[in-house]
């Protein structure tokens, strides 16, 4: 979970549910204003019109294409992996929700290239305001070698206050019980499970429950990935900010009501739109670069380079809310009171053990550049399964890589993964 400075706060609940309102009111508007954007552009770019090839007919076409992308509505991103490549062979790869929830679904993942006895894969999605399908390039880089499923978390703002809360302990529940079911398809055989960033936490946790009371259908190996599993080793800004404020604060802050546009009216939740201004603002120059970027690509024809830029922002602007009682949770346990690390932390009422787990290998995986979670964060994990031999643990720090490197992009593709399935094959 990713926190960030804000330009904008409010001092009550009050106000901040007012600029919810204000922020639906505006994106109302530009909506309006993308699509005349859009229609304008088109104009200009059909080639029987001769005012878009001469004077300003280009560039006033490719800044009102920017426009328009810049202020478009989003929903939902599709995960959009129609293909994976094995031996060079290409197969097509089917996609499925298997199991249904109010807060999150299951997504399978798999193709007629794999082993019968491929393993199973739970990669645990951040809820931390992007949807799942940021993790799009870790999913089709696994499906590789397993049979991939994916927690897809819900919008807060678009679940019925009918369907109740859901905060750190329903999070575990839903891990338990999704990877009880990836078992039970696979014929009780154990699945594999990965958690990339803030998810580390909550699948830490339901891994040693799972041990506890020997489920069945516990992890056989449990992957984290840039997780604040003890935020105090090498703190970053995000740390900082978290320990800065009281739990007061962010509850005044940043937490709002859900306006009566969406299914979710009602709900108290941390709005995406804030997080997307966090995440822009920290870095405005290199954002509005970008965008001059993909104005010129646009102006002289090059619109192979400027669909990369549509992409990564379609993505990237696509956020969602998080419910109020799960992202304080979080602030509370994990980033001010370390609960996890001090053997503190409870899952509804009961004390967490990780001495519990015994026989699930883990694997902690950091960045060597990562600015959100900082170098040995993530290894703590490792320490604090005192149980576990150590022939079942493995360390990775992946070098020159990011936070987003460790699980997207080329050093992920072919120096991270290669790990993991190792990992994977050698505890399976």
């Amino acid at each position: 979970m990713r926190l960030e400075k804000r330009s904008v706060c409010t001092s009550s609940p009050q106000g901040i549910t007012l600029l919810y309102h204000a922020y639906e009111l505006q994106r109302s508007w530009l909506n309006s204003a993308s699509a005349l954007a859009s229609i304008s552009a088109e104009v200009l770019n059909n080639p029987t019109n001769p005012l878009g090839c001469v004077g300003i007919g280009p560039m006033a076409s490719s800044a009102l294409e920017v426009f328009a992308h810049a202020t478009a509505p989003r929903g939902k991103p599709a995960f959009g992996i129609e293909t994976v490549v094995i031996n060079g062979k290409v197969f097509p790869v089917e996609e499925a929700t298997v199991v249904n929830k109010p807060f999150g679904d299951l997504k399978r993942f798999r193709h007629a290239g794999l082993a019968k006895n491929a393993p199973r894969l739970l990669i645990v999605a951040p809820m931390s305001g992007h949807y799942a399908t940021l993790l799009r390039g870790t999913v089709w880089r696994m499906l590789e070698s397993c049979e991939v499923y994916i927690t897809d978390w819900a919008d807060a703002k678009e679940v019925p206050l009918h369907e109740g809360s859901f905060d750190l302990d329903d999070y575990i529940d839903y891990l338990i019980e999704f990877l009880q079911f990836i078992s039970k398809e696979a014929d009780g055989a154990r699945p594999h499970m990965m958690a990339v960033c803030q998810p580390s936490v909550p699948a830490f946790a339901a891994t040693a429950l799972m041990n506890l009371h020997k489920d069945p259908a516990r992890p056989a190996t449990l992957t984290m990935m840039g997780g604040p599993i003890d935020t105090r080793e090498s703190p970053t800004s995000v740390n900082d900010l978290a320990m800065e404020r009281p739990i007061e604060w962010f509850r005044q802050t940043v937490i709002a009501t859900v306006p009566m546009a969406h299914r979710g009216a009602g709900r108290r939740v941390y709005p995406g739109f804030l997080q997307l201004a966090g995440f822009m603002s920290m870095n405005l120059g290199s954002h509005l670069m970008s965008h001059f970027e993909m104005f010129k690509h646009l102006t002289v024809g090059d619109d192979d380079s400027a669909q990369a830029h549509k992409d990564f922002y379609d993505e990237y602007r696509s956020v969602c809310d998080m419910t109020a009682e799960f992202y304080l949770q979080t602030i509370e346990e994990v980033f001010q009171k370390h609960s996890i690390p001090n053997g503190e932390f409870r899952h509804k009422g009961e004390i967490v053990d990780l001495g519990k787990i015994t026989d699930t290998g883990l694997l902690a995986i950091e960045g060597e550049r990562d600015d959100i979670s900082g170098i040995g964060q993530t290894k703590a994990a490792l320490h604090l399964a005192t149980n576990l031999p150590e022939k079942k643990k493995r360390y990775y720090m992946a070098e020159g890589a990011g936070h987003y490197g460790i699980f997207n992009g080329g050093k992920w593709r072919n120096k991270v993964a290669p790990v993991v399935e190792d990992f994977i094959a050698k505890n399976s």
